[in-house]
């Protein structure tokens, strides 16, 4: 039987200054640990779990291979002919927008009710469990889009493998999150944008290797590729270990030391139980926060604030022309270039996002998640502003329409190395640790939404069928994305070098955005004021007692 907090007070006694100082003080111990650890040393004393971070995080390369297939068929001949309809007068076979919207959409729409999911039963069952239900699940309703006889049953596909879709969509950095110690937290929290990026250079080079095959297999190998992944998958969160916070939120403080051993090499028995006592610590914190594991929880108090910045994180991934720039094979098309040129072009430009990620884990070293995101959207802006200015000249001028495929391999090359990566590892750290689950599906929730819009909007601007925008549709994506910038300037917290019981305290402070970095923090003063406050000081008095006795 796990201890009660209690008795694990007493096994915290594991050094002469914790049982001197206490339990508060054993916590900060803990805590400037932390923040003394670089990155090399970070991967030294924690390489099983770098390892099980990064594994983990593969199921996201699921989601991204889809969202390139499905939206990069709309272009592709095989596909259109049989799921398309033919115009006389255009001498084409064409999805047209609504069946485009509809098919962007499904596996969003899916994915909506597999976050609303994932909120309840990853608190409830643990991150592992989830994840190998859901690969079950997601290998059965494959077999739809597999076999579809017919855009209407591809459609029903394209929804029910959204629901595991959404599951896994989250797993990956939440786990990361909850597994890695402070100088690794923000590379494997991004790591999924790296998986995100695999799946979709995968998904790139089977289109690009299959676009002149002229049989069905063309678009139905695409599809039956993603039978690839559940098996290792699965395997993998068989064995991998569970979240020490989420052991500690559940009262099994033995299995969370296990898992922390697992997690660790060449870390001494007490600086293990040191790193348990401060998630003990900060999970008492929220406690006295009145910070409980439900979804209405993520729109009380402080909290609020928490799920606004990691909502309009995530969305800022479409708010910024995503649904124009990324995966631009449809626009290349339009704009003139032949379907081979614009499939090397989309694989290619997988390339630049692979390497642009791994290009933000350097810039992490030097620059913070806010400094990043800001600094990004504002580049990717201006290239948004010159793509609609060359609309003009590329009517009649190749070199402009070949200008403007370049500069989305550039928008897409700064969205990989800054807003890409650190919206998906600060959406997984902003929030506090006993509604991690719930607030990131609010979050991706809110992704989606904006997603559909984005989705539903896109087709209808660019399709030679509606308003046939070409290049101009950048002047829409920019004025997006410049509101987004404004408010990222007054509400985008730094989040970088701070544990969780840190952004806990600065929260509950009310301090503004633009001073998070700057703060300073009397880790104990803070939290026996919060604990005050709060008229909780008595859930604490029998540790501090136990302690000091």
């Amino acid at each position: 039987m796990a201890p009660t907090q209690s008795q694990f007070v007493d096994t915290i006694n594991v050094s002469d200054i914790a049982q001197s100082e206490g339990f508060d003080t054993a916590a900060q111990i803990a805590t400037e640990t932390e923040h003394s650890l670089s990155f090399s040393q970070a991967m030294r004393l924690y390489p099983t779990a770098v390892f099980w971070a990064m594994v983990m995080s593969f199921t996201i390369v699921m989601e991204g291979y889809d969202t390139i297939l499905m939206s990069n068929f709309y272009a592709y001949p095989q596909f259109k002919q049989k799921y398309g309809t033919y115009y006389p007068d255009l001498d084409q076979w064409v999805i047209n927008a609504s069946w485009q919207a509809a098919l962007g959409d499904a596996a969003t729409c899916g994915s909506v009710i597999g976050l609303l999911i994932n909120g309840y039963v990853t608190e409830r069952f643990g991150h592992r469990k989830v994840i190998m239900i859901a690969l079950v699940v997601m290998s059965a309703f494959i077999f739809l889009t597999f076999l579809a006889p017919n855009i209407g049953v591809l459609l029903a596909g394209q929804v029910l493998c959204g629901i595991p879709w959404g599951i896994f969509a989250i797993m990956g950095s939440s786990y990361a999150s909850e597994v890695c110690p402070l100088a690794l937290r923000g590379f494997l929290t991004s790591f999924v944008n790296i998986c995100w990026v695999i799946g979709q250079l995968i998904a790139a080079g089977v289109l690009e290797g299959l676009v002149d095959n002229t049989t069905q297999w063309s678009y139905r190998i695409p599809f039956a590729i993603q039978w690839v992944w559940p098996v290792p998958l699965f395997l993998v969160a068989w064995f991998a270990p569970d979240s020490p916070w989420w052991l500690v939120r559940k009262g099994r403080l033995a299995d969370a030391e296990k898992s922390l051993i697992r997690l660790s090499s060449n870390l001494t028995p007490e600086e293990i139980r040191l790193k348990l006592a401060m998630m003990v610590h900060t999970d008492n914190l929220e406690k006295a926060m009145n910070t409980e594991s439900s979804y209405w929880d993520c729109f009380r108090g402080t909290n609020l604030r928490r799920t606004e910045i990691a909502c309009m994180v995530l969305a800022a991934q479409e708010l910024s022309g995503e649904a124009f720039a990324y995966g631009s094979t449809y626009f290349f098309i339009q704009a003139g270039l032949s379907p081979s040129n614009s499939y090397k072009l989309n694989f290619g430009g997988t390339a630049v996002a692979f390497v642009g990620t791994c290009c933000s884990w350097v810039m992490m070293l030097y620059l913070g998640r806010r400094t990043m995101i800001i600094g990004g959207m504002t580049v990717m802006t201006t290239v948004l502003l010159i793509i609609g200015c060359l609309s003009y000249p590329a009517v009649h001028n190749t070199g402009a329409t070949w200008a403007q495929a370049v500069l989305t391999m550039v928008w897409l090359g700064v969205y990989s190395s800054t807003l890409g990566p650190q919206s998906f590892a600060l959406a997984a750290e902003i929030s506090a640790t006993r509604l991690r689950a719930q607030t990131i599906s609010v979050a991706r929730n809110m992704y989606n939404v904006v997603q559909i819009i984005a989705n539903t909007v896109e087709p209808y601007l660019i399709n030679p069928t509606e308003a046939n925008l070409k290049g101009k549709t950048a002047f829409v994506w920019m004025a997006v994305a410049t509101v987004t910038i404004i408010w990222a300037l007054f509400r985008l917290p730094e989040v970088k070098g701070r544990t969780y019981e840190e952004l806990d305290i600065l929260f509950e402070k009310g301090v503004p955005a633009w001073r998070f970095k700057g703060t300073q923090i009397d880790l104990i003063r803070e939290t026996d004021y919060i604990r005050g406050t709060a008229g909780e000081k008595e859930i604490f008095a029998e540790q501090r007692e136990t302690v000091e006795e």
